[in-house]
């Protein structure tokens, strides 16, 4: 899974770009300002349809356009290769996607079809954020690796949402709150237990990039599967059903599921540096891709904005040399391009870009002093 091209016009501050960036490492090198991180952007949005910086899409248009394009030409395999494109335009309500030629079934589709990771300041949210961005991750995997996951997950959100407004009536007619009760807890139950099984497998792929990135540290990936563990969902939600009645919501379930990651009982975030929790969170997203290898033999597209950033020197080269062996396409910011020149086993390898006041332009750059 690589792209072979990608085209923008009137994408934030650059006005047009056309580049064919190699299927292992691009390293992008501008001041801050000059169009960087919103050609990462340009990529998040050919998978989720969504900005990573941005909530309105509308604002990711060029200030002196009507409307941005991006386009992608993505080969799939050695013989598989298809176009995908999404144009927004101020006047209209509704983005437009060409994906093969034809409107798509819905962004799971792109999603699959083009797994996107971001790496950025951001990220760091995977540990000190809310558990919905945990969830987020951890489904992201699942999602990719287990097919039948995506129906069970709108079975029990459709499930959850009649629950949820029965609760609110008032009075709740026993007969009906136990049918949704019921989708509910199978639903539930089975999303609960691909997310297990995942864990399972994600589980030593993260400890092995750990032990690198940090050797001395031992650190535990827990699950939290969001109510009682030693009662069922069905049980859990009848209950739960009179105090969930009283607050209008179901307060238990997959939905209110988190993962924490530990060092010797404490969380990682309470007690690791800002260079430290990056490498953890970094080893989380490079986890979910060597493992979406291993299982579906489908490789990640990785978006590392200034890759420099809160490491120092050993730990970008391990960084660096962790990128290679995954043989996934690689699209990597900064500032400093010797920063970023150091630590690559096949330097010459590396594909050089430039960006300078949103122009991009392949730049031979293979020194590494």
């Amino acid at each position: 899974m690589a792209i072979q091209r990608l085209s923008l016009t009137n994408f934030r501050n650059i006005p047009v770009a056309d580049l064919m960036p190699a299927a292992g490492i691009n390293v992008f090198i501008g001041k801050n300002g000059s169009g960087k991180t919103s050609l990462l952007e340009a990529i998040y949005l050919l998978s989720l349809v969504r900005s990573f910086r941005s909530k309105n899409i509308t604002k990711l248009i060029n200030h002196s356009a009507e409307q941005f394009t991006v386009f992608a030409q993505i080969k799939a395999d050695a013989t598989t290769a298809y176009s995908l494109g999404i144009q927004r335009k101020h006047q209209e309500a509704e983005t437009e996607i060409l994906f093969r030629g034809q409107k798509p079934a819905g962004v799971a589709e792109l999603t699959a079809t083009l797994p996107v990771q971001l790496i950025n300041p951001d990220t760091f949210r995977l540990l000190e954020g809310s558990p919905k961005e945990r969830r987020q991750f951890l489904d992201w995997g699942v999602f990719h690796v287990e097919p039948s996951f995506m129906h069970a997950w709108k079975r029990f959100q459709r499930a959850l949402k009649q629950r949820n407004s029965l609760l609110r009536r008032g009075r709740i007619d026993p007969f009906e709150i136990q049918l949704w009760e019921n989708e509910l807890a199978i639903n539930g139950e089975l999303i609960t237990a691909y997310r297990q099984e995942y864990l399972a497998r994600l589980k030593p792929l993260f400890a092995s990039l750990l032990a690198r990135f940090l050797a001395s540290q031992a650190f535990v990936l827990n699950f939290q599967r969001g109510w009682d563990k030693n009662l069922s969902l069905a049980e859990s939600l009848l209950a739960s059903r009179v105090k969930d009645s009283e607050q209008g919501f179901t307060q238990i379930g997959p939905q209110r599921a988190d993962i924490r990651v530990a060092i010797n009982g404490y969380a990682a975030m309470d007690i690791l540096s800002r260079g430290q929790q990056k490498l953890v969170v970094s080893a989380l997203k490079l986890a979910q891709g060597a493992l979406l290898s291993e299982l579906r033999n489908k490789q990640c597209v990785y978006l590392i904005d200034d890759l420099p950033a809160e490491l120092d020197r050993q730990h970008r080269m391990i960084f660096c040399e962790v990128l290679e062996q995954q043989s996934g396409q690689v699209f990597i910011t900064g500032v400093d391009a010797d920063a970023l020149a150091e630590g690559w086993q096949q330097p010459k390898s590396i594909s050089w870009f430039h960006v300078e006041h949103g122009q991009i332009s392949p730049k031979p750059y293979l020194s590494t002093k």
